[in-house]
């Protein structure tokens, strides 16, 4: 069994500046879904890591949160594919938690649940404090251009080690290939 860590909005599905905040307005981004139904054949278990401050700001509520999931769930089972565990920071910037990213809190947690050392594993995002968190938590980061990726690789603390892929499908791709 291999593990992959994905970011939700700008990897998996469309980011947008003023939140996702209902089920209407997730939407995926073109071959993400596919991407993640190739992981899920090829063995990989498939888990999302979210920072969702909407909450804290109360844009949302958790009741919304779990219909935008069922959402996304729904869209991937379609697709055949399957998301095995969403794990999520309900936090805002200023709330000094450990599990919003770019801590490792949120990591250190979907480590510890699933007894697995996240040495080698994918974590896939699309800006720097999913790269970050990936960092402090001995995952392996990638970078997509999708969301705010395009952005990050051109920010001055991005480090250029990392790899970066057009999206979640030409990551993916090459993930089945090695």
């Amino acid at each position: 069994m291999r593990l992959i860590i994905l970011d939700r909005d700008g990897v998996i599905n469309e980011d947008s500046d003023e939140f996702i905040k209902s089920p209407t307005e997730w939407s995926p981004i073109r071959g993400s879904l596919e991407a993640i139904a190739r992981l899920h054949h090829a063995g990989w278990r498939v888990v999302v890591a979210t920072n969702q401050s909407g909450i804290a700001r109360k844009l949302f509520d958790l009741d919304t949160l779990a219909r935008i999931h069922e959402t996304m769930h729904r869209r991937v089972i379609e697709t055949g594919g399957l998301i095995d565990a969403v794990f999520f920071c309900p936090h805002g910037p200023d709330d000094n938690c450990s599990c919003r990213k770019p801590l490792p809190g949120m990591f250190y947690d979907i480590a510890a649940r699933l007894r697995i050392d996240l040495q080698g594993v994918p974590a896939i995002g699309d800006s720097l404090r999913d790269i970050q968190a990936a960092q402090a938590a001995g995952a392996t980061p990638l970078l997509v251009k999708t969301g705010k990726g395009f952005g990050t690789v051109s920010h001055p603390d991005f480090d250029p080690s990392v790899p970066v892929y057009n999206d979640l499908y030409g990551a993916v791709t090459q993930l089945l290939t090695n």
